[in-house]
């Protein structure tokens, strides 16, 4: 099984980051997520080439290689933190040029860092309906992380609740596969189906 972990944090080190890496680790202790192959992915670094990919269609080397590893992957986690009540910009640039397809029947466990806890419901307004309307599975337990959650009990509890949902759901399900609109399916004209409905 292949675990792609994408993380929007923007410094060094990171608290979205190190979030990410607790999170990664612990799918592979859980008891489905045995011998997971975890990749990171760091949106960071692809600031650039996500821009360019905006302005000129095509994605540079590193920006395409991050796609096909989220789009290949099993199961994704994805981890931004919180800017402005709500996900960071360039952790939705780089699901705005994703394949809209890319993550149909894919787990993802969502998760998210912010200063106060007072944001903590960007789990629920924010990252889990963009991930519904990717049509992902997004697995129950999202985690976010406030500054004080850091050393404090009941994080590490959510991470391995959350890393275990989504190592059950890798293990569980079969990532679904796009399937391509038959070309052979005949069209019929509105017009058409409207005088149909009215003869009848």
């Amino acid at each position: 099984m292949k675990l792609v972990v994408v993380s929007a944090g923007l410094s060094v080190p990171s608290s979205t980051r190190l979030l990410a890496d607790r999170l990664a680790a612990a799918v592979g202790r859980a008891p489905a997520g045995a011998g997971v192959e975890i990749e990171i992915v760091e949106l960071r670094d692809l600031a650039v080439e996500i821009a360019h990919n905006f302005t000129n269609g095509f994605p540079g080397r590193k920006l395409a290689a991050a796609l096909e590893a989220v789009t290949e992957a099993d199961g994704v986690i994805a981890v931004t933190p919180v800017f402005t009540a709500s996900y960071s910009g360039l952790f939705k640039s780089f699901f705005d040029v994703l394949d809209k397809e890319a993550l149909v029947g894919k787990p993802v466990l969502i998760a998210a860092t912010g200063g106060t806890a007072r944001h903590s419901l960007v789990l629920e307004h924010a990252l889990r309906p963009m991930f519904a309307y990717l049509r992902a599975v997004v697995v129950p337990t999202g985690v976010y992380a406030a500054s004080e959650d850091w050393g404090a009990e009941g994080l590490e509890d959510r991470v391995e609740r959350a890393a275990g949902e989504l190592a059950a759901l890798m293990s569980g399900l079969a990532a679904v596969k796009p399937r391509k609109p038959d070309a052979d399916l005949p069209v019929v004209p509105f017009a058409e189906q409207l005088a149909r409905l009215a003869a009848s």
